[in-house]
């Protein structure tokens, strides 16, 4: 369960990072005041991270795919129940599709385009950016296949894990998991909430209204469900369980819901359980408090006083992150990253810059000039954007701890599935290339090229399938993909200089099924979880 919780991740850092590089995609002046000359080309890496996402689709693939060395897959999910539950996106390396982390995606990826429209429109990924919410919102429409019904996951966890499969060739079971009035999971079906009303905000203005009206009538009913039929579903759900409780969810959905519709019902629910809200220094795919808090910080900012509270705790958030506040809880690398625990460390950067920078932006816009006090210093909007950005900058994307990319081909049998990335200290077993950043080099970065303590989980040379059968997982002898007969140069738009053995430093470790080359990867860091 902990690897699991770890592994996360790989689908959340993403994401997040995503919504970092739409707040940089476009013009806005206080942002291009933050940056320096120089700044790095968040446009293009906004496009490649937009595109991870149509690498993970699960389903029947549209004719305008563009990861091209996808094909059709789980097309029978639901069957057994005689529902339909195909589509959505796979959760990482693997081919199990899970409500909880899958909503939230879908929640930040509505938040980037809701709050940042113009941005990425400027970019030219808007069209791209609303395929992918609807992608995620369509599955999650059939997940909620009743008023106390809400499917959680499709695929069992542990056989899965176990098999070394393309999700297009995978015969392991699609157990189903769901949360009904008598076994119920406020956590998953209030993200859910929250993901379907973000949504709605998306949608609601395109001249097919069908769409937008059932993504706003779905939210309220699996709010209810959330909210009627309270509990957790930490003892049952088999992976990506809550560890925080599900009163940050109800929050969460019910500032979303609010948002979607100025329904005083929804605001009332946040006044009355104000108490649910309390000072956090974190914002991640199972705490929800501190989105919430800067949702209803908006509303205050708009003239709803009643909702100080949550303000209070907003600003708390930001001075318990700004270096010299007098009151730092999440302390800060030698070279300036935000650093909140050893396990995937950057998805916690990454949504802590997404608050600030929507917290700078809504203080600008109030014409608020005094900024956020804490116990030691004051800090106006520039500087919290100017804090937000340098996040953003560390995590990769001005390439600061990057010299470079090398590529690393492989010798392997064509007959290994090109599909999941394996870390290892050799050559990598696939016969597809793999990118590396190369050693990195300054600003408190580390200048060596370190092994982890601990190998992961497979090195060189084992195949899972080659040990036997595992849960009835086929012997992995699938012939090689579109993927290995194109070029990788051709399917992203990348240049190699070099090819290289080597070991991966320390910075690029975690890799993945679907995240091939892309900047998104690059920019993960922290260690696998395999």
């Amino acid at each position: 369960m902990a690897s699991m919780a770890a592994k996360v991740s790989l689908w959340v850092v993403v994401t997040t990072i995503l919504v970092l590089v739409v707040f940089g995609a476009g013009g806005d002046d206080d942002k291009q005041q933050a940056a320096a000359d120089g700044s790095p080309d968040y446009a293009e890496a906004l496009g490649k991270a937009i595109l991870f996402f149509e690498g993970q689709r699960s389903g029947r693939l549209p004719a305008n795919q563009r990861a091209r060395w996808r094909g059709d897959s789980a097309l029978n999910d639901g069957r057994q129940e005689n529902v339909n539950l195909t589509g959505g996106y796979y959760d990482a390396g693997d081919n199990v599709k899970f409500v909880f982390p899958m909503a939230f995606t879908v929640t930040l990826l509505s938040w980037s385009a809701d709050e940042y429209r113009g941005e990425v429109a400027a970019a030219g990924q808007l069209g791209n950016l609303r395929a992918a919410i609807r992608w995620g919102a369509d599955f999650l429409l059939r997940a909620h296949t009743s008023p106390t019904t809400l499917y959680t996951q499709v695929g069992d966890g542990n056989a899965d894990h176990q098999c070394w499969e393309r999700p297009e060739d995978m015969d392991t079971p699609r157990s189903l998991y769901k949360i009904t009035a008598d076994s119920p999971g406020s956590e998953a079906a209030g993200e859910a909430a929250a993901a379907l009303a973000a949504a709605y905000l998306v949608f609601k203005d395109d001249s097919d209204k069908t769409f937008s009206s059932r993504l706003l009538a779905a939210a309220r009913s699996v709010f209810e469900l959330a909210n009627n039929y309270r509990g957790s579903f930490q003892s049952s759900c088999p992976f990506y369980c809550s560890y925080s409780g599900f009163q940050d969810e109800l929050l969460w959905a019910s500032a979303w819901l609010h948002r979607a519709t100025q329904d005083a019902t929804y605001l009332d629910f946040l006044v009355d359980n104000e108490g649910s809200s309390n000072p956090v220094n974190e914002f991640s795919w199972d705490n929800k408090l501190a989105g919430a808090q800067m949702l209803a910080t908006q509303e205050y900012l708009r003239g709803k006083t009643e909702l100080a509270r949550y303000k209070d705790n907003m600003d708390a958030f930001v001075c318990a992150l700004m270096p010299n506040s007098g009151n730092v809880q999440i302390q800060t690398t030698p070279g300036g990253l935000l650093f909140t625990r050893d396990s995937v460390n950057m998805q916690y950067t990454v949504t802590a810059g997404l608050l600030l920078s929507i917290y700078s932006k809504a203080l600008r816009s109030s014409g608020s000039s005094g900024g956020v006090r804490c116990s030691a210093a004051s800090f106006s909007p520039v500087q919290i954007i100017t804090f937000a950005t340098s996040q953003v900058g560390y995590t990769g994307i001005n390439l600061q701890m990057f010299q470079g990319f090398a590529r690393l081909h492989c010798s392997v049998s064509d007959n290994a599935p090109c599909f999941r990335w394996i870390t290892s200290w050799g050559r990598t077993p696939w016969a597809c290339p793999t990118w590396w950043g190369s050693a990195p080099s300054s600003r408190g970065a580390s200048t060596t090229a370190a092994r982890p303590s601990r190998r992961s989980r497979f090195s060189a040379g084992q195949f899972p399938a080659e040990k036997g059968s595992h849960h009835g997982c086929r012997r992995a002898t699938q012939t090689r993909t579109s993927m290995l007969e194109r070029s990788w140069e051709d399917q992203m738009g990348m240049t190699s200089s070099a090819t290289t053995e080597g070991i991966p430093h320390t910075l690029s470790q975690q890799h993945t099924s679907m995240e091939p080359l892309w900047v998104p990867v690059l920019l993960q860091g922290g260690r696998s979880s395999w």
